[in-house]
């Protein structure tokens, strides 16, 4: 099997023919920056001799042309190099997206939103050097090296064998520095950008709380001792890379020194001019500066693979056992399995028998929280399931109170019921055991509001169209009316009233009726309501379920899951979770 950080690495080079054009445009740029130090040198040198301006004619019309032949190939090869190599990162992007939907939403319980917001957009970018720093690059070097040498032995061997083995000792010497200077800072770079998002997001997304306790100063400390580290390793790296860029330029000079060497006993001895001795003098220096990619792309790649490992590390390879597997999706008209006796059409019927889940568990490192350590794989010994041996019946139409203390399994089951989570036993919807349906036909059936439903940082119109996009603006109010919000999203300057950031604007009890408006735009079948007042104060509690289930509608059924319990007369049938 091959390794995932080298399968993430080669992902991100393009493919031949969006490389090639970016490759062949840097051997011309390459080229003409060689070819102009020459036509320059030899131009002074024969200008020196005073011959007549018209034996100057071709040299002065080179030096033009290449360069002007040297910025444009130069701008033609970044402007097709970015294209190849940011269209390779969406694909890069689409794929790490696609690896996270078989695990979510519970697979990323336990993951750092802002470490994972590095990874998918940080590192990711990051793969945009291996074309345009690494394989690019070197591919375009070692053609425009391999012609400029070729140039060199045809004019003098000596010179070219001179200059050869200083840009061969100057590259391994440059490689070689940055290796003792950069090399754990290279490695080290990723992981800590890394860790100062997730530290930023995590401050910020929880500084009420850190405020309230105090605890906000001890907070901005990390941030700004994960941002001394980070400062460090840029440092060291910097350094690296300012000296291996010294260190060619160095390079140049001495192979100009060898090469003169080199070329003065052919002029001794009458074999070459002085123009092409100027020649082989100068062009060791531009052929030096081609060279400088070499020790650059060793660099890069240290940092480079850093990113591709936390790219390839982002998702795991395998889904959990403990989620369930995309399968084709199932031929079933879930509407119309089971239909009750004057609904139907409506809502199937739920059965489930035996019913054993549990949460994904994760092995705490490093990079994690301390706290994930609780809930990290043992070492040995069996773990205990999060929820064990529930029987369940839901009839169509039906609503049931499903209650039980904290801690009971009562969210494990409605994760279970949307299939979230995978689970042992049996769970029919209607005549169709659940595990045989791809988890999204199951969603269509069955529908979840959540204890803290995710509202975007948009307006009204946008938090529900994503339910329904073709819902008209009169057909959201009505649902929002239908939820106790049609004087509210009024007095709010209708469906443009922005909401905020998790909901920032909006109370708990506007929130739920949101998610629940939601919820019937998308008209699921079946509804589950996982502690809808929980975010609501004792005295509105109440008052919000009776709306919540009457807006629900007949036929449609609901599972309402509490730790409060309901009041009288609001469901059909009470379900306790415990022991």
């Amino acid at each position: 099997m091959p390794d995932p950080t080298t399968t993430v690495l080669r992902r991100a080079v393009p493919p031949v023919r969006r490389l090639l054009p970016s490759v062949l445009l840097g051997v011309a740029a390459g080229l003409s920056s060689v070819a102009l130090l020459a036509a320059s040198a030899w131009l002074i040198a024969r200008a020196a001799e005073q011959p007549p301006v018209l034996y100057l004619s071709l040299g002065v019309v080179g030096v033009r042309a290449f360069a002007l032949g040297r910025a444009v190939f130069r701008y033609l090869e970044r402007l097709a190099g970015h294209d190849a190599a940011f269209r390779q990162l969406a694909a890069i992007r689409a794929d790490v997206f696609e690896r996270m939907l078989p695990v979510a939403p519970d697979g990323l319980a336990t993951t750092r939103r802002g470490d994972l917001l590095s990874r998918f957009v940080g590192d990711v970018d990051e793969l945009q050097n291996v074309s345009l720093r690494i394989v690019q690059p070197l591919a375009s070097a070692a053609v425009v090296l391999a012609a400029a040498l070729a140039g060199l032995a045809w004019l003098a061997p000596g010179s070219a064998l001179a200059v050869g083995a200083c840009l061969a000792a100057g590259i391994a010497l440059a490689v070689l520095a940055q290796q003792v200077m950069a090399a754990r800072a290279d490695a080290r770079l990723a992981p800590l950008r890394g860790r100062l998002q997730a530290a930023i997001v995590e401050h910020v997304q929880a500084l009420d709380v850190l405020v309230a306790y105090d605890a906000a100063e001890a907070g901005r400390a990390r941030i700004r001792q994960i941002g001394a580290q980070l400062e460090r390793v840029t440092r060291a790296r910097a350094s690296a890379q300012g000296f291996a860029a010294a260190a060619m330029s160095a390079v140049g000079g001495i192979a100009a020194v060898a090469s003169l060497a080199a070329a003065a006993p052919l002029l001794a001895e009458g074999r070459i001019d002085g123009p092409t001795f100027a020649v082989l003098c100068l062009v060791p220096l531009a052929i030096a500066e081609v060279a400088t990619a070499v020790p650059v792309a060793v660099g890069s790649l240290r940092a480079v693979r850093a990113s591709a490992g936390r790219v390839a590390d982002a998702v795991p390879d395998e889904v959990p056992p403990e989620l369930p597997v995309p399968r084709p999706a199932a031929d079933v008209d879930l509407a119309r399995r089971d239909p009750a006796p004057g609904r139907e059409g409506r809502a199937p019927s739920l059965r489930l028998r035996g019913i054993r889940a549990s949460w994904p568990r994760v092995a705490a490192d490093d990079d994690q929280r301390p706290e994930l350590a609780s809930v990290a794989s043992p070492s040995s010994g069996p773990e205990r399931p999060d929820l064990d041996g529930v029987d369940l019946d839901v009839g169509p139409g039906e609503r049931v109170l499903v209650e039980g203390s904290s801690g009971a399994g009562k969210t494990t089951l409605a994760h279970v019921l949307v299939r979230f989570l995978e689970y042992d036993g049996s769970y029919r919807i209607g005549d169709v055991e659940a595990r045989e349906m791809d988890p999204r036909d199951v969603r269509r059936a069955v529908g979840l509001v959540e204890q803290r439903p995710w509202l975007f940082d948009e307006d009204l119109r946008q938090n529900l169209l994503f339910a329904r996009d073709t819902a008209s603006d009169d057909e959201l109010l009505e649902v929002l009316d239908r939820v106790g919000l049609g004087s509210w999203v009024a007095g709010r300057g209708g469906l443009d009233a922005r909401v905020g950031e998790w909901g920032a604007l909006v109370s708990g009890g506007q929130a739920q009726r949101i998610a629940l408006a939601r919820a019937m735009l998308a008209d699921f079948p079946v509804l589950v309501l996982d502690e809808p007042t929980a975010n609501v104060d004792p005295e509105r509690a109440d008052a919000l379920l009776h709306d919540l289930l009457g807006a629900a509608g007949p036929g449609r059924s609901v599972i309402l899951i509490s730790h409060t319990g309901a009041p009288a007369g609001l469901v059909e049938r009470t379900v306790t979770l415990g022991g």
